[in-house]
C-alpha cells in the first residue's frame, strides 16, 4: 500500500479539479501504478520534444515543440499528483505502490533534465541536474530509512525543478523575438543545478541535526 506519511505536501491536492479528476480515476478503478507509469510516458515524450527542439531551426516549429514539451512536463506532474490521490483517498494502492511511487519519478526527472541539457547544448549541465535530482531523493529516503520523517524541503524540490523547466520552455519558445537560441534553457538549468545542490545540502544538514538531537 502507499504510505500516507511519505506524501509530498501539495496545496493542489485539496483543489476541486484535482479531487474531481482523482474521483473519475477512482470510480473507473484505474490503478495508481498505471498512472505512475503514464508519468514516465509524458516525461519521455517531453524529453523527445526537447531534443528535437535543440536541433530545430528558430521559428514556429521549434516554438511548438517547446510549448508541447512544457505541457508534457505539467502532465507528468499531474500524474504524480493523481497516483497518490487514487492510491490513498480512493484506496486503490497495491503492494507494489511504494516502488511505483518512487522509481518512475527518478526516471522522469532524468529524462527531462538530461534532454534539456542537450537542447541547450550543455549536455554536462543536464546530466549534473539529473544527478543532483537523484541525490535529493536519496537523502530523503536515507532519512526515512533512519526512522526520520520524509523531508520534501526545497528550494529546488521536484515541483520547483519542473516549474522552472516549464517556464524555461515557454520563454525559449519566444526566444527568436530577441535573438536568443537556447539561452533560456541554459539559464534555467544553471538555476536548477544551483538550487538542487542547495537542496541536497539543506536536507543533509537537517538530517544530521535530527540524528544529533535524537535521544
Amino acid at each position: 500500500m502507499s504510505d500516507p506519511d511519505n506524501r509530498r505536501p501539495l496545496k493542489s491536492r485539496g483543489a476541486g479539479w484535482a479531487n474531481a479528476l482523482a474521483g473519475v480515476a477512482g470510480r473507473a478503478r484505474v490503478s495508481p501504478d498505471v498512472i505512475s507509469a503514464l508519468s514516465v510516458c509524458f516525461a519521455a515524450l517531453g524529453a523527445a520534444l526537447l531534443l528535437w527542439s535543440g536541433a530545430a531551426d528558430p521559428g514556429a516549429g521549434r516554438a511548438a515543440l517547446l510549448i508541447v514539451a512544457a505541457v508534457c512536463i505539467q502532465l507528468r506532474l499531474l500524474c504524480n499528483l493523481l497516483d497518490g490521490m487514487v492510491a490513498v483517498e480512493h484506496g486503490l494502492g497495491g503492494p507494489h505502490g511504494p516502488i511505483w511511487n518512487e522509481l518512475p519519478d527518478r526516471i522522469a526527472d532524468a529524462l527531462l533534465l538530461v534532454a534539456a541539457g542537450y537542447a541547450a547544448q550543455a549536455e554536462w549541465l543536464g546530466w549534473l541536474c539529473a544527478v543532483l535530482a537523484l541525490l535529493t531523493a536519496y537523502v530523503r529516503e536515507l532519512g526515512r530509512g533512519l526512522g526520520k520523517p520524509a523531508d520534501f524541503s526545497g528550494p529546488m524540490a521536484k515541483p520547483h525543478r519542473m516549474a522552472a523547466l516549464t517556464i524555461a520552455c515557454l520563454i525559449a519558445a519566444a526566444e527568436p523575438l530577441w535573438g536568443w537560441h537556447g539561452q533560456a534553457l541554459l539559464m534555467a538549468l544553471m538555476v536548477i543545478a544551483a538550487g538542487t545542490a542547495l537542496t541536497v545540502g539543506r536536507r543533509t544538514a537537517r538530517l544530521a541535526r535530527s540524528l544529533r538531537e535524537a535521544p
